[in-house]
């Protein structure tokens, strides 16, 4: 079977071609997909610095600059999944609440249909509707959560959904399985210990950045990959998880945070665990004036899609 390809730096300029991610094939549904990715450009749920809902393009531009083989972990994805650029979500810009229930029957069209998304933020209150959608599918889900904040709000001036609330949400709604919940890379100041420890009083394993500076984050994901188990997974990963000394472009900056090696160290270090969905969120495209921020983004979206169970599967 053929499978879609990027188009290749040699067949065409890598600043011009299609405007997708990676410049792949675009596709009007997730028909005959195993993954896709889709844009949600959105940051009407963003409390400080707006800009995210440039994100998807800036992360798909920046994406031309990607190859299909994975020369650390020695795996091609694009050779053992049909995979597609579904654009963006059409979110109603001016109702949160209304974007939510879009983007809820977005995701779940696409997971209805076999497929994994892979979904380009937009601020992260889209992991609230994502998690609804794999719920309806599978249930409650194991939760990977990569961030400098724990987004446990019980509100945001007044309002019980932003994108500093939704796996307060989730948790309520019963969308999650709490024994396996990790949140890795949490800092910064706060208001009370409350801030991290109602999180822990869930069940959820709270992962503090202290705890992983100046050390490889693999012996972690051993142990979270235990923790997983067998059951499905989904992966959300902040972009303000790593340091603001790599990912400036964002909107809610803490100081003291991962590095790319580490972001890398954890993404590869699911390898083998049940991903039913993936998102990458809070790209600020405006406070990104490099576009390292966003050049960041596409890798780990990249290298989400290279642990993906079928391409796990076709390496065994």
């Amino acid at each position: 079977m053929n499978f879609n390809q990027p188009l290749g730096g040699n067949e065409m300029p890598r600043f011009a071609g299609p405007a997708t991610m990676m410049r792949l094939p675009s596709a009007s549904s997730a028909a005959g997909l195993d993954a896709a990715f889709v844009g949600v450009p959105m940051d009407i749920g963003a409390s400080h610095r707006s800009g995210t809902r440039f994100g998807p393009r800036q992360i798909r531009a920046e994406s031309a600059m990607l190859r299909p083989y994975n020369m650390a972990t020695r795996v091609s994805p694009f050779d053992h999944m049909h995979v597609a650029d579904l654009g963006d979500i059409a979110i109603n810009t001016f109702n949160l609440a209304k974007s939510i229930d879009i983007i809820e029957a977005g995701l779940t069209d696409i997971v209805q249909a076999g497929a994994v998304p892979l979904t380009l933020g937009g601020d992260h209150t889209l992991t609230l509707p994502a998690l609804r959608a794999m719920a309806k599918q599978y249930g409650p889900v194991g939760l990977v959560h990569v961030d400098a904040h724990a987004d446990i709000n019980e509100h945001m001036f007044g309002e019980p959904i932003a994108h500093g609330t939704p796996f307060r949400r989730a948790f309520e709604e019963g969308l999650l399985d709490a024994s396996r919940v990790v949140q890795i890379g949490l800092r910064g100041t706060g208001y009370a210990d409350d801030d991290f420890d109602w999180p822990r009083s869930q069940g959820f394993r709270v992962v503090t950045a202290e705890e992983c500076w100046h050390q490889s984050l693999t012996p972690l994901m051993q142990e979270v990959r235990q923790q997983m188990g067998s059951g499905p997974v989904y992966l959300t990963y902040d972009i303000d998880s790593l340091d603001p000394a790599f990912a400036s472009g964002t909107g809610t900056l803490e100081i003291g945070g991962l590095t790319t090696v580490q972001a890398l160290e954890i993404i590869r270090g699911l390898k083998g665990v049940n991903l039913v969905g993936t998102d990458l969120v809070e790209i600020s495209p405006p406070y990104d004036m490099a576009g390292s921020t966003a050049l960041i983004g596409a890798n780990l979206l990249y290298e989400m899609l290279c642990v993906l169970p079928k391409v796990v599967a076709a390496q065994s």
